[in-house]
């Protein structure tokens, strides 16, 4: 009668495969990256902000010095510093104006897509043949609308996210701003996929 062996696997090759699928698992959990585009058409909310911060700075070097007058040692003086009236009412002066900015500031919020969709993305808009020959990679009057749609992802205030701009949307806000902001929205949806967090090396 023969009795059946079972061959046990290599101690070794089973760390490396554990190995690798801890580290394989790490890969795939990976978020892809995102990046914002900040409107904001209040320049009183921005100058309240500069100023305040600027007095803050002011009231912070001030105490500072006082500090240092005082005899308060390296180790204690930015304690020291940070709980001085003026530094604390700066301070919070500082916060609302932030506050009072975020408020008046418009926040996109863009995804790279996955290299699949990305290239089906160029693919349904490919260049016209006019420009292919000046060595465009996509039609320029579709392609970034397209790019923008797709890119952008849309949160509520619980951090869930819900439906985004749509396509008419983005080739509205294209034709309805200024030159240079339409290229910052299209560019900032642009470069979400473009974003490189790797770090090759030196071999």
């Amino acid at each position: 009668m023969t009795t059946a062996t079972t061959t046990e696997p290599p101690a070794a090759a089973v760390a490396r495969d554990a190995h690798w699928s801890a580290k394989m698992a790490r890969l795939k959990a990976r978020k892809l990256p995102e990046r914002s585009l900040r409107v904001c058409d209040d320049d009183d909310a921005k100058r309240a902000t500069t100023n305040a911060a600027m007095e803050l700075a002011k009231a912070r070097t001030a105490a500072r010095a006082e500090s240092i007058g005082q005899g308060i040692v390296e180790a204690d003086r930015e304690e020291w510093t940070v709980g001085r009236p003026v530094v604390v009412a700066a301070q919070l002066r500082l916060d609302a104006a932030e506050r009072a900015l975020e408020d008046a500031t418009i926040v996109l919020t863009f995804r790279a897509l996955p290299r699949p969709a990305w290239e089906q993305l160029l693919r349904d808009h490919s260049p016209t043949e006019a420009q292919a020959d000046q060595g465009m990679e996509y039609n320029v009057e579709t392609y970034p609308a397209a790019l923008i749609a797709a890119c952008h992802i849309e949160r509520d205030e619980s951090g869930g996210e819900v439906a985004g701009m749509s396509e008419p949307e983005a080739q509205e806000l294209l034709d309805a701003w200024p030159d240079s902001e339409a290229k910052a929205l299209f560019t900032c949806a642009l470069l979400v996929n473009q974003t490189l967090r790797a770090d090759l090396g030196k071999g």
